[in-house]
């Protein structure tokens, strides 16, 4: 069985070891000993009146790591020369951000009232960024991705998710988790640790609270006829019992993975033994399969989509959406002027010859 071991760090901050069902550690852990700064005030966020749309202004994470050598490797267990946030070696970790965009706060006098409250538009609205953010680490490995971990511990990091998910949804204020993981430095990446992060907001996300509107426009079937949809076309690249992959009708990005559960399940902590079992050799092969497309590894995001704590958990499933701007071996599609500027996307590639490639790298890997 995976085994789920909870402490804390030297600030308090919470810290679970997911041990791999298979695993060879110990079951003690050491101390978290450092002398470590307060933790940052709960940022604000404010309102885009144009929009509608709430943006957190997370000053401290300015400070965070960036790029730092593998022996200063802050996701690496420590050592007397490293001081990381992980005390003992381990299989999985997840701890909260030390720089994080929401939280630590969880309940505020100027928190979110309601999301209705937040639908409301007005000059020089602010509020609190209570939330939670979390870092989950794939492995005591310096480098990597998720691609590069076992099957067996790509089991236990869909435990975490599972775990995380409905811990994270049972806490205060929070309307939406979103567990994710960056790879590469063209998207971002400032730690080449193969991790991965839990964000859990205090309002439902503007890309969801469309998804919401499609739903009510469409009708609440729409994933069941979705899914339907792309598993009659040529743009499925891999099926199982329970998930089906696939290359999007309307992709936007070069590289475009959706993976969606033939059942309709809102969240990681909705789904069965079997289901986490055959998601996490899913999620493997794809990953696996975008990194034989070239001879280097593809950047990616791997982006789980779960339905809102609170609010359409009966229409609303659970999806993997895999992006990558990668659009040739030594090209990469960046966002300019009508997407960034107007969210007008234009498509590089056709989406079925799209994914006739990425099946080749699949079967490659």
């Amino acid at each position: 069985m995976i085994t789920k071991r909870a402490t804390k760090l030297a600030d308090g901050r919470d810290l679970f070891y997911f041990d791999d069902a298979d695993s060879t550690l110990p079951a003690e852990r050491a101390i978290d000993e450092r002398a470590l700064d307060p933790r940052p005030e709960t940022a604000r966020m404010r309102q885009d009146v144009l929009t509608g749309e709430w943006v957190s202004i997370a000053a401290s994470r300015q400070n965070r790591a960036f790029l730092p050598p593998a022996d200063q490797d802050p996701l690496a267990p420590q050592t007397p020369q490293n001081p990381s946030e992980i005390p003992s070696t381990y299989d999985v970790a997840v701890f909260e951000n030390r720089s994080p965009s929401f939280g630590p706060l969880l309940e505020a006098d100027d928190a979110p009232p309601s999301l209705q409250s937040l639908s409301d538009v007005g000059l020089n609205r602010q509020l609190r960024s209570v939330g939670r953010c979390e870092v989950v680490c794939f492995s005591p490995a310096t480098e990597g991705s998720f691609a590069s971990i076992s099957e067996s511990r790509a089991r236990t990091v869909v435990e975490a998710w599972a775990d995380r998910t409905a811990a994270l949804s049972a806490m205060p204020g929070i309307q939406q988790v979103f567990p994710f993981e960056n790879r590469g430095e063209a998207i971002g990446v400032t730690l080449h640790h193969p991790h991965g992060q839990i964000y859990s907001y205090p309002y439902i996300t503007p890309r969801t609270q469309r998804l919401l509107d499609s739903i009510e426009r469409f009708g609440p079937d729409l994933f069941e006829q979705h899914l339907a949809n792309e598993r009659a076309s040529d743009r499925v690249v891999l099926q199982g019992e329970h998930f089906t992959a696939f290359v999007p009708f309307a992709a936007r990005w070069p590289i475009e993975i959706h993976m969606l559960p033939h059942r309709h399940v809102p969240d990681f902590a909705g789904l069965t033994e079997a289901e986490k079992d055959e998601l996490a050799h899913m999620h493997l092969r794809l990953t696996r399969g975008i990194d034989k497309l070239y001879d280097d590894p593809t950047p990616y995001i791997a982006a789980w989509h779960q339905a809102p704590v609170h609010v359409g958990r009966d229409t609303v499933r659970l999806m993997l959406q895999i992006t990558s701007p990668r659009r040739a071996a030594d090209k990469l599609k960046f966002l300019a002027g009508s997407e960034a500027a107007m969210g007008a996307w234009i498509g590089d590639l056709v989406p079925e010859k799209a994914a006739e490639f990425i099946r080749q790298g699949v079967e490659r890997a």
